[in-house]
């Protein structure tokens, strides 16, 4: 097998704000693993507040020698190269989600199957799917609803001083089901599960990650007090953090750039079975990508935010087909993504 990368700039529709951060574009790279003639394709999405970059990306990805191993022929054979990738370097879950989502298309595409199928996922179970509004403008957050018209969840960033004022804007607008996402923004656990209460009389589903990872204590006594599920997101990484999770949180937020890719993230969805956690599969802003990768496992998760391909301007594979604001699963080998005009592919 024969591994090259390139970077690519993604570009935003819109501003994507968060609490602390804000930024228009996002810096991918782009690899393809070939062995015969089957070419795999993958991707690493790094958002700068989560340390990676497109040098790091690419120093990594510089020492992976697949030419030691042979082509994928079961789920069972990438788990062995993974454990190669980690043993290479520390951290870098984003250069190695590249690797593992470009080896899981590969194997459909060798398999001759999609890789939903692999993983014995049922299409039929696929939950709907969020779109996320960040925190912006009254004005903005207006037009952002309207561009998530075909969907039936919407996803909102809070942890700014207009928290209220936000969900009031969008409550004015839709009346569909929120998520709520405050990235560690609210610090005082009495102030946030006051906020939480308000929350839930405005059909909000769910709560991630409302304070800061740091502070278990505080997220443990909220999701004691908290009438909405707490969910970690930048609490739970990797395999390991599942556990941790127990006890603190009522569910994790699984996306394959912190987890280093499907292979591990599998793993984590029967572990946080296997404690009785609730499960939502998520993504950084990505290309159709690594979303349909995400999508391949999302039938075996509570909720479903894989929004990527409807918040950027130069996704160079075709936007996944919407069937009542879930994502279809296509009969495809592989990951099923299809290119765009090539023009598109330039960053």
């Amino acid at each position: 097998m024969k591994l090259n990368f390139r970077p690519f700039n993604l570009q935003l529709r819109h501003a994507f704000g968060i609490s602390g951060h804000t930024r228009t574009s996002t810096p991918l790279v782009l690899t393809q693993i070939e062995h015969e003639d089957h070419t795999g394709f993958g991707e690493a999405s790094m958002p700068p507040y989560l340390g990676e970059s497109q040098e790091t990306a690419r120093q990594f990805l510089k020492k992976v020698d697949l030419a030691r191993f042979s082509a994928p022929q079961t789920l069972e054979d990438v788990s062995p190269i993974m454990q190669y990738l980690d043993a290479l370097a520390p951290g870098n879950t984003a250069a190695k989600a590249a690797v593992d989502i470009a080896l899981h298309d590969l194997l459909g595409k060798i398999k001759d199957e999609p890789c939903y199928r692999l993983f014995g996922v049922n299409p039929a179970a696929m939950p709907a799917t969020s779109f996320t509004i960040g925190i912006d403008t009254a004005e903005m957050l207006r037009k952002k609803v309207k561009e998530a018209e075909a969907f039936r969840v919407i996803k909102v960033k809070l942890g700014s001083d207009h928290d209220k004022e936000t969900i009031e804007v969008i409550r004015s607008e839709t009346a569909v089901p929120l998520s709520v996402d405050a990235n560690q923004g609210w610090k005082n656990r009495e102030e946030a599960l006051e906020m939480i209460h308000w929350l839930s009389e405005r059909k909000v589903l769910f709560i991630e990650q409302p304070m800061p990872k740091e502070d278990t204590e505080g997220n443990a006594w909220l999701r004691e007090n908290s009438p909405l599920p707490v969910i970690a997101d930048e609490a739970c990484q990797r395999l390991a953090d599942v556990e941790k999770a127990a006890g603190i949180y009522d569910g994790i937020n699984i996306k394959l750039m912190k987890c280093t890719g499907l292979n591990e993230a599998a793993k984590m969805i029967k572990r946080a079975r296997e404690l009785d956690l609730k499960i939502l599969i998520g993504c950084m802003t990505e290309t159709s990508c690594a979303v349909m990768a995400a999508a391949a496992l999302a039938p075996l998760c509570d909720w479903a935010d894989l929004d990527g391909p409807w918040l950027v301007a130069n996704d160079p594979w075709r936007t996944p087909a919407l069937q009542d604001g879930s994502i279809r699963l296509e009969n495809q080998p592989g990951l099923g993504i299809i290119t765009c005009d090539r023009d598109r592919k330039k960053s």
